[in-house]
């Protein structure tokens, strides 16, 4: 058996939006998607190809024959249409302080089931990036929504490669699915071991408990020598800026803001080296972030003085920051270290502690923030991101205010750019003036940590830090 560790374990709703890479790593094994991510495109997985029109609202997938079920039944063109309307429902997409995340791509979508292997679906409104969606659509059976809906999480039928045979609150086990249509994976069980500790979860692995250790501790783990693989996170640390009514409403004092932080120093003080410079509003791994093409925020303390007099704080300026106490966990330590670098340029920061995480991300969805405050940036996909934090047509769940009719303007053609290159250049140019006009302050992301034991020098973890259980090296007694 290969078991993975981890610090966190759980299986909830399919159709509930998540970001958190321990259970997304359990989905993606028990359910087959649309489609599949592959660095920063896609390829045919469930749907063995797909057509696009030309103004990004009519989407034709044509779907692999003859795959079932776990439990036996058709995983055909009608379970496909049956799950994409569950997921667009009031009461699904939900994830922490945000509902209905699916609801907002996927409302009022006509489908038509053309025969049992194709489906058609006509978006209410242009979306060229709907495959960011179906990344995660999970394809569920239709047996188990009456006791998903009654919040039965056991209920789990896929028809991925992997099949659960046992959940509990400290390990979910699954047997491989033979002749599985992607191909069948190295290796035949794998269960997820809950192993809060990291320490815990590195001598698992180095005693050949585990053969999978994930999130490590990023200087403890150079031990594992060959066994040690670092990846950077997609998800951005960042400052939410209130645009919307106090000083941070003045581009140019939230353009101060950005010049003023030294990144670097921030990545060695706060994160031990742990981490990548953040200079844009996506990470490098994510499609169209233009990382490399010019304009990265870098610090110049001398313009962001000129800015901050310009805007009426030459004898200084205070700003009022949210801060929880985790998520990121390093939040105080991060906002202490902010306060030491802007006190260079005249800014000081009075912060406001609040430990309970949930209760703060309502207070954000509900734009009750003071001036700035520590919250991270998690989807994979730039088209989500610009479209449900920054555009203020839209004004969706972490929108703070913020207005760049440039910006929006360039969503609007991107959302109708079926062709890849083409849209990636388009998110290019938002990228690039986002740098000129911050809608956040943004920090850095992550590097973690992964163990993989026995010798495995091409191991590479996905862009978006999911485990690949389904591709994993074949691990079964490795020591």
């Amino acid at each position: 058996m290969t078991v993975i560790a981890q610090a966190r374990l759980g299986i909830h709703d399919p159709h509930d939006c998540t970001d958190a890479n321990d259970e997304l790593t359990i989905l993606h094994a028990v359910y087959d998607t649309l489609v599949r991510r592959v660095g920063q495109r896609f390829v045919p997985h469930l749907a063995q190809r797909w057509t696009v029109s030309e103004d990004a609202r009519t989407w034709v997938f044509h779907l692999h024959p003859g795959v079932k079920f776990h439990d036996g039944t058709d995983c055909d063109a009608d379970a496909v249409a049956l799950c994409l309307q569950r997921m667009a429902r009031e009461d699904k997409g939900y994830t922490l302080g945000a509902p209905a995340v699916w609801r907002q791509f996927l409302k009022d979508a006509v489908l038509d089931v053309i025969d049992a292997e194709t489906i058609r679906v006509t978006l209410a409104e242009p979306m060229a990036d709907l495959l960011d969606v179906l990344e995660q659509g999970f394809i569920v059976a239709p047996s188990a929504f009456a006791a998903l809906d009654a919040k039965d999480y056991t209920a789990q039928i896929g028809s991925g490669p992997y099949k659960l045979v046992s959940i509990s609150g400290t390990q979910i086990s699954a047997t491989r699915v033979n002749n599985h249509f992607a191909g069948e994976p190295a290796n035949a069980t794998v269960s997820w071991r809950l192993v809060p500790d990291a320490a815990a979860r590195l001598s698992l692995l180095e005693r050949g408990e585990v053969q999978v250790a994930h999130a490590l501790d990023f200087e403890a783990s150079r031990a594992l020598g060959d066994m040690r693989h670092e990846f950077l996170s997609p998800v951005a640390i960042i400052y939410l800026l209130n645009a919307a009514k106090g000083p941070l409403a003045d581009g140019s004092v939230r353009r101060a803001l950005s010049l003023a932080v030294d990144r670097d120093a921030i990545v060695q003080t706060v994160m031990a080296g742990a981490a990548q410079p953040l200079r844009g509003f996506v990470s490098p791994n994510h499609y169209g972030s233009g990382h490399g093409a010019g304009g990265d925020a870098q610090m110049d303390r001398t313009q962001a003085r000129a800015l901050l007099v310009e805007a009426g704080f030459g004898d200084g300026l205070t700003l009022e920051v949210d801060c929880p106490t985790r998520l990121p966990d390093e939040a105080q330590r991060l906002t202490a270290a902010l306060a030491d670098q802007l006190n260079a340029v005249g800014i000081t920061l009075n912060v406001h502690i609040h430990p309970e995480r949930e209760d703060y991300a309502h207070m954000v969805r509900r734009k009750e923030i003071r001036d700035l405050c520590v919250f991270d940036s998690s989807p994979m996909s730039t088209y989500r991101v610009l479209y449900e934090k920054i555009d203020a047509r839209i004004a969706g769940s972490w929108w703070q205010g913020y207005h760049n009719p440039a910006v929006e303007a360039l969503i609007d053609v991107g959302r109708v750019t079926p062709d890849s290159d083409a849209r990636s250049d388009i998110w290019q140019k938002a990228y690039t003036l986002l740098q000129e006009d911050p809608a956040w302050l943004t920090l850095y992301n992550p590097i973690r940590v992964i163990g993989v034991a026995g010798d495995h020098p091409d191991f590479v973890m996905p862009v978006d830090g999911v485990i690949d259980v389904a591709r994993l090296p074949a691990l079964e007694g490795a020591a």
